[in-house]
């Protein structure tokens, strides 16, 4: 088969050094935080086990065969995505654009999170742990009052981390400690990328494989807790009835879609490596597989931990009730315990009602304890850092659980640089004088100085903004048109005969009707309800204020007006490439036309410079 327009030649381009290094970058690329702090969440609050139906109907109708996609064109054209939706039409270079906007977005506020998570790894080697005490205030006359009207853990997070403003609105200066942790975490993704996938193949034998290590060390420990069981059959028992809600099957679509790391162009680079005869079907099932596997198997430890803590709650609960009834009530030789609890207020009920209600008792309530779901930056910061606090060894717990999320984190850095760094070398805009190394290190630099947003006060509320609207709706538009890019214009006959070539046999009816119906019907299904639902919904963000009347609880406000334009930019600046640049190109083609080009022109109503006549 002749190779098509746009195409290297094979030795032009650079090659993992073996199959195991491009299986472990695009699965370390794939696996990244959400899978430990999203999944779960999302799991604890739709029905348990019964999330797990919308959510393998995602990965089969629309995950997989997008991954497929991306793996496939990547391999046989060898080209990042700006190269590759060229190389299929001129008018599809937005797509490609847009891809590589995201990824630098989104790798700009990604690793201010791995700068967070650094600030925790430092003092998990602390002993105490710094979250498990209250600091004495400044007269050296108590702790401070914020800390005590909230908890340690919180405060260490809202007040000696991120040094919180109190809104949006207010700036706050940068946090010269967060500002060293973001260069640091910076300087460790430029070492493993300085030469490229020579340095990302190595490094990935271990970001990619030590998460699995550290997940599971952490259930045979996690398991021994007290609460555990409570936990894991919280997680996993089913409420069926909740399958009739459709925010329950949006959430599912976008969170495998997410999970993926799809239409980030990172993807495409790193099959862009591989050598053409590759069986990038057998791939994509694979690392589609592994990634929501890896989701599945980390909610176990970390629901066996939010067990134990909801068990601790509850008996802590319980202890300061008895502890008011023994102090109230002669209760003779016999004591009151957590086991006796229950009878013993029960008998205390029905001899003295009216002095057990003056106690004004708590109630305690393990479901209670169970519902109080956290995902994100507050299962990570606060609600695991209070779990670990009351585990023997908690230092060593707290160290390794930070080293995971780091590696989890690194390895999804390495697609989002990478599907900057291949679209702009393609495009050949990066000087001949400057070696690839130069060129690394001023991508990292622009996107640490432009990360430097997130470590002001206000830093955790424009990276809520970010993490919500920039990797959203934009990449289902994305996927969309390189649907369209694939099926409509380099043609379903062409793309078969692209995957013949690789894989030794063509695509069979599921991934075909996936690529022409169900996939993009999906798309524009979730892209239409996340429009319903954005519309209906009033924005809205939670800040940490200690003068709002119900503080410790955050106080939820309106994004202002301002803000809630730039969350527009954010979703229309990124895929505004893609209508601009078809655009553009009909333009130019226009002025471009004499009349013996029209007479000469094959007839095609959609401005079709770049299609093979075999399409």
């Amino acid at each position: 088969m002749a190779e098509s327009a746009g195409e290297k030649p094979a030795d032009e381009r650079p090659k993992w050094d073996n199959k195991v290094q491009y299986m472990l970058t695009c699965i370390g690329f794939a696996v990244g935080l959400g899978n430990v702090w999203r999944f779960p969440y999302l799991c604890q609050i739709y029905g348990g086990g019964a999330f797990l139906i919308p959510y393998l109907i995602a990965l089969v109708f629309e995950g997989l065969p997008l991954l497929y996609l991306e793996l496939a064109i990547g391999q046989r054209l060898r080209l990042g995505s700006i190269g590759v939706w060229n190389s299929i039409s001129p008018y599809l270079g937005g797509v490609g654009m847009a891809s590589m906007i995201v990824s630098f977005l989104v790798g700009v506020y990604y690793n201010t999170i791995l700068a967070w998570v650094l600030w925790y790894l430092f003092h998990s080697f602390q002993n105490p742990l710094p979250w498990s005490e209250c600091p004495v205030n400044d007269d050296r006359t108590g702790y401070v009052q914020e800390c005590v009207d909230s908890t340690p853990v919180n405060y260490f997070w809202y007040r000696q981390t991120l040094n919180v403003t109190a809104n949006i609105e207010t700036s706050g200066s940068l946090q010269w400690w967060l500002v060293l942790c973001l260069a640091t975490a910076w300087c460790i993704v430029y070492i493993c990328f300085i030469k490229g996938i020579e340095t990302i193949g190595k490094a990935v034998y271990v970001t990619a494989t030590f998460p699995y290590l550290v997940l599971t060390i952490f259930i045979v420990r996690a398991l021994t807790l007290p609460g555990a069981t409570d936990g894991i059959l919280y997680l996993f028992t089913p409420e069926w009835e909740i399958l009739m809600k459709p925010q329950v099957w949006l959430d599912a679509a976008t969170q495998i879609f997410f999970s993926l790391s799809l239409a980030f162009g990172g993807l495409i680079a790193f099959s862009s490596y591989n050598p053409q005869k590759n069986d990038c079907e057998r791939d994509a099932v694979i690392v589609g597989c592994i990634n929501s596997a890896t989701s599945i198997y980390a909610s176990i430890p970390i629901f066996a931990i939010l067990g134990f803590k909801a068990t601790s709650n509850y008996n802590s609960c319980l202890e300061s009730n008895i502890l008011s009834l023994t102090n109230s009530f002669d209760v003779g030789d016999q004591n009151i315990t957590i086991e006796n609890y229950n009878s013993w207020l029960d008998s205390l009920n029905r001899t003295d009602s009216v002095s057990v209600a003056r106690l004004n008792l708590t109630k305690c309530n393990l479901q209670t304890f169970l519902d109080q779901s956290a995902s994100g930056t507050g299962l990570a910061f606060i609600v695991f850092t209070e779990a670990v606090i009351s585990m023997p060894g908690s230092q060593v717990w707290a160290v390794l659980f930070f080293i995971m999320l780091f590696s989890l984190g690194l390895s999804s850095m390495f697609g989002n640089l990478e599907g900057v760094l291949a679209p702009l070398r393609d495009l050949k805009v990066v000087p001949k004088w400057m070696p690839p190394q130069l060129f690394t290190a001023f991508i990292a630099l622009l996107s640490f100085l432009v990360g430097l947003v997130f470590t002001m006060g206000s830093g955790n509320y424009w990276l809520e903004i970010f993490n919500n609207y920039v990797g959203s709706v934009s990449l289902l538009i994305i996927a969309f048109f390189e649907l369209v890019g694939v099926i409509g214009f380099r043609g379903i006959r062409q793309f078969g005969d692209d995957i013949e070539f690789m894989t030794g046999r063509r695509p069979n009816l599921f991934w075909k009707a996936c690529w022409l119906v169900i996939s993009p019907l999906l798309l524009l299904v979730v892209f239409l309800a996340y429009i319903v639902v954005q519309v209906q919904t009033t924005p809205t963000y939670p800040a940490w204020n200690p003068d709002y009347v119900d503080f410790p609880q955050t106080e939820v406000q309106p994004y202002p007006t301002w803000v809630f334009v730039i969350c527009v930019l954010l979703v229309a600046i990124p895929v505004a490439p893609i209508p601009i640049v078809a655009l553009y190109k009909c333009i130019s083609n226009l002025f471009r036309t004499t009349e013996t080009d029209v007479q000469n022109r094959p007839s095609n109503p959609y401005c079709n410079e770049g299609f093979d006549k075999d399409t």
